[in-house]
Formats: structure tokens, sequence, C-alpha cells
């Protein structure tokens, strides 16, 4: 299977990713022991990777002594292992680790399942707020047409206009590559003939031997 790839950037994120749409569920109340659990939710075609927090459950708490809060949130108090066990599985509900470093470690009694389901939606109300820019490419040629640029010119502010960052790039072939000039000239005109909808974030630079130049939306420098 063939995979395109596209550039994706998140307020905490610039990376190049796959656009197979791939789910996995774990189910945590089936493995009572620490899991990380990774989600790949699709957003504009484009995956992101979400690590959920590592959870111990049940069993796989292995402290001695734990402080007990009761699925009401009232403070039970230290106790055992074993009785924190006994209380949770006496409620028919389970034991979580909330604490892992305090001392001694902080368990609550709780509904695992429904506590899992309520994070995971506020995970997705939180990816809907999530602002994802893709990175179009437009490739352009130092002696382009005037035909051949307008259609390019239209798909870059087409792009812009979507909210998304406009990578114009032109590669230098051959001897061309001793009239760099021409190629900056080329993407100076793009980004011209752009300034309604983008500004340029990256201004003409070689990246090999390619000249490239970076504009992002208006809307996000507002």
């Amino acid at each position: 299977m063939k995979y395109e790839s596209v550039w994706v950037q998140t307020p905490t994120l610039f990376l190049c990713v796959n656009t197979e749409i791939v789910g996995t569920i774990l189910n945590t109340r089936m493995l009572p022991h620490a899991l990380l659990a990774k989600t790949i939710v699709e957003r504009k075609n484009v995956e992101v990777a979400l690590i959920s927090k590592e959870f111990i459950v049940n069993e796989a708490i292995r402290a001695r002594e734990l402080r007990v809060i009761g699925v009401n949130g009232d403070q039970i108090g230290v106790k055992s292992r074993q009785e924190a066990l006994e209380m949770a599985q006496t409620a028919n509900l389970d034991l979580v680790m909330m604490a892992a470093q305090a001392k001694p470690p902080v368990v609550r009694i709780m509904d695992f399942g429904k506590y899992r389901y309520e994070q995971q939606k506020k995970d997705k109300e939180a990816r809907k707020n999530q602002k994802v820019i893709l990175v179009k490419e437009v490739r352009l040629s130092p002696g382009i047409e005037d035909h051949d640029f307008n259609t390019k010119l239209r798909n870059a502010r087409k792009f812009l206009g979507n909210g998304d960052k406009v990578k114009a790039s032109i590669r230098f072939r051959g001897r061309a590559i001793t009239h760099k000039e021409l190629g900056q000239k080329v993407l100076d005109r793009l980004a011209e003939e752009c300034k309604d909808l983008g500004t340029m974030e990256v201004r003409p630079k070689m990246e090999g031997r390619s000249m490239f130049i970076l504009m992002a939306p208006v809307n996000e420098k507002q």
C-alpha cells in the first residue's frame, strides 16, 4: 500500500505523518495492568497520534499502603492494599491509581469504564478545538510561463484561503543554479499576489538545489 505524506503543525508539534487512518481501542478494564493507550484519530484526513495517561488499575497496584479516596470524593484514609481492593470489589467498582508518586500513593474507588469514557469525551472535545494546520506545497520553475504561474497562484490562494500554510518552491536544474535571482523573482511575485491572504513566514531560502518560501494564512497571524 502506498502512503501519502503531509506536514502537520499543531500548537506543540510539527511532524510528517502518512494519511492512512488507523484506529486502536484498548479495553483497559479487561486488562488490569498499566496501559499506555494509543489512539489515532482523523482530523482533516490527517493522523493525529494522541497518547493517553498511563493508568494503574486494581491488582496492578503494588504499593502496600494507599491513601484511599471514596467514590464521592470523600477521604477514607490510609488503608492496606488488600483492604482498598476489597472495598472497591465490594462496591463492584475499580481501584485506580491517581498519584503514584505521593507517599503513600493516592488511589480512588470509581467506575473506571465510566471515568475512561468521560476522559475520552474531554479529549475529543479538546481535539475539536485544536487547530491543525497543513503545509501544502506549490512547485514552480525559474522560467515558468504566465499560464502555469497563474495555475500555481490559484492553488496557493485556495490553500491560504482554507487556512493552510503554503510552501512555494523552485528547483534549479543544471546550470540554472547560477541564476538564483530568477527563482527568487518568481517567488517574490507569488508572495506579492497572495499578500491579501497570506504573509511570508520564511523568506526566500535555499534548501539543497531548491529555493523556497513559506506563507502563513493571514487569519493565523491575527
